[in-house]
């Protein structure tokens, strides 16, 4: 039970008791006091007035008096101006801490009997991972962590955008252009060795503008199932699939469902015949196929060229049919840029049209880009960010910070190796989830592996410092410790904080924002980090307050660790 909720049951239970009225517990207005105020949370008694027929001081005044009386967790109250100001007594913190100690999945919500898909990643295999995809993939993997904690049964899924012209190009390139060059024979990374060939084409097609003919060409050729194109597509994409294997290794990233586009785009071909015989779409004189949005304050969307080839759209609308109707799905969650907001309008718009009365359940979470110091980045020019290459930079800025802290000599080369891929990735995850989705963001390696600050490595250093703190004692504790207790006011505050954790993991599943709980951790951290400066643990005398406080730093850590896991952060237990 929240604090909110408590004092809305007790402050009914005093109305009906002083005034002989019921009133609904959910009616009251209960929020956290402001700071200007004495108290925790405030009863606004304004609305109560016409129950009362009293001034609004005498009315608080009054449900103050009878909840003091009759409520052992309520010590003080003081009622200025139709806000009535509520002082938790230590047995309600205790018991409130008890109770979360006690709750194994602290932070898990109870099931809801949902099941939701969340799409995300979603490459084109004409490139490695970079670092906009990096940013897509978090959000995607930690979206779909805290949507499970929300206790929903969640389907994390990708499509692979594994056909198109733009798949084409870097296969003319190579054709063209590469002399038969392999991973093996350039000791390159096959998505790599395919994204060279894409930045290829984009020069080559600024000095010769004709050769897009023959790239669509090719496409028209793969659609009609010619045996060389399509063996030089299944080739090349086979060394993608290897390289984003190795790069999702790294990043910690799975899928329970892979689609790829090449096996989905001929179920939207399906649709655009029945949309046709149903009036949805119109065909042009030159054979492409339409649908006329234009009425809807849109505009006309392609759904079908006049040469019989698909386009995102196509492939788009079909996945979307089968995953409903495979999946039993509740809602679709897509983690796409902003840059596909339009699309996404024009996807539900055109569903619905079709009669699919579940359009309405899929939902876009459109992210802002990822920007460097320099600038944006670009694909076909090459100047992008790769996500290996960024993956060994924090790597290697981990342990460059962590050599210098000297604080490792005991440590074996493996226990060192691990803990520097946590920190460097902890610290890469932190910087980019901790911005809201939607805002464009600014990445700077150098920034994100601070110690000290709004990051990853000072939440996980928060960490360790506590777990070092248990290591050390060799008192025995347990939640039955925490009963009469007289916390101090930093404990409470922590404590506070600590019973704010499942509002914060609901907050965070509505809004589809991991921020949300990396703001949290981050709060929780350094609120820990001002009680442990300004309060002995270890050195405390008092042997029944060192047993409370250790169970309190304890409950700490775990909410810390759980925190992060939402996130996709590992917390190492020493630093």
């Amino acid at each position: 039970m929240t604090p909110e909720t408590f004092i809305q049951q007790k402050a009914a239970q005093a109305i009906l008791a002083i005034y002989g009225t019921e009133v609904a517990e959910t009616s009251l207005q209960v929020s956290v006091t402001r700071k200007e105020f004495e108290g925790d949370y405030t009863l606004v008694t304004f609305p109560l007035l016409k129950i009362t027929r009293q001034a609004p001081d005498v009315t608080g005044n009054a449900i103050g008096q009878w909840l003091v009386e009759n409520a052992r967790e309520i010590s003080a109250y003081n009622s200025v101006k139709g806000f009535l100001n509520l002082s938790f007594s230590p047995v309600y913190w205790n018991e409130a801490l008890e109770a979360m100690v006690a709750d194994a999945s602290y932070g898990q919500l109870p099931s809801t009997g949902k099941r939701i898909m969340v799409e995300f990643s979603s490459p084109n295999t004409n490139k490695p991972l970079h670092l906009g995809h990096i940013r897509n993939n978090l959000l995607g993997d930690s979206v779909s962590r805290i949507l499970k904690a929300c206790g929903n049964e969640v389907v994390k899924s990708t499509i692979v955008n594994d056909r198109g012209v733009h798949i084409c190009k870097s296969m003319y390139a190579w054709e063209k252009l590469f002399d038969g060059a392999t991973p093996e024979s350039t000791g390159k990374k096959g998505d790599h060795l395919v994204g060279d060939c894409y930045v290829a084409y984009a020069k080559l097609e600024k000095e010769h503008p004709e050769v897009i003919d023959e790239v669509h060409k090719m496409l028209v050729d793969w659609e009609a199932g010619d045996p060389h194109v399509r063996q030089l597509w299944s080739m090349m994409n086979g060394w993608v699939y290897k390289g984003f294997d190795e790069t999702y290794a790294a990043l910690g990233i799975t899928f329970d469902q892979v689609d790829h586009e090449s096996e989905t785009y001929l179920l939207g071909k399906e649709l655009v015949q029945k949309g046709l015989k149903e009036g949805v779409f119109v065909k042009d004189p030159d054979g492409s196929v339409w649908c006329d949005l234009t009425a809807d304050g849109l505009d006309r969307k392609l759904v079908l060229r006049g040469d019989g080839t698909s386009v995102y759209i196509t492939q788009d609308l079909g996945t979307a049919e089968r995953r409903f109707a495979n999946f039993n799905l509740d809602s679709h969650v897509y983690v796409v840029g902003n840059e596909q907001d339009y699309h996404f309008q024009v996807l539900k718009l055109i569903l619905r049209k079709l009669g699919f009365a579940w359009a309405d359940q899929i939902y876009h979470l459109s992210y802002g880009m990822v920007e460097l110091p320099e600038g944006k980045m670009k694909s076909r020019e090459g100047t992008v960010v790769d996500a290996d290459d960024l993956i060994q930079q924090m790597y290697e800025e981990a342990r460059k910070t962590s050599e210098e802290s000297g604080k490792l000599e005991d440590l074996s080369e493996a226990e060192k190796d691990k803990l520097y891929h946590q920190i460097g990735l902890g610290a890469l995850k932190y910087f980019i989830i901790k911005v809201d989705p939607k805002k464009t963001m600014l990445f700077n390696p150098k920034e994100s592996i601070d110690f000290n600050g709004n990051t990853g490595p000072f939440i996980q250093y928060t960490h360790a410092r506590i777990c070092s703190i248990l290591r050390k004692t060799t008192v025995a504790f347990s939640e039955a410790d925490i009963a009469g207790a007289q916390p101090s006011a930093k404990e409470v505050r922590l404590v506070k904080l600590l019973g704010l954790f499942p509002g914060k993991v609901a907050e965070a599943g509505a809004a589809l924002s991991p921020a949300v709980i990396a703001n949290y951790a981050y709060e929780l951290a350094k609120e820990f980090n001002q009680y442990y400066h300004d309060t002995p643990i270890l050195k405390e005398a008092d042997g029944a307050v060192l047993k409370y406080r250790l169970v309190l730093i304890s409950l700490i850590a775990s909410t810390l660790r759980t925190a992060m896991a939402l996130l996709g952060i590992e917390l190492p237990e020493r630093m």
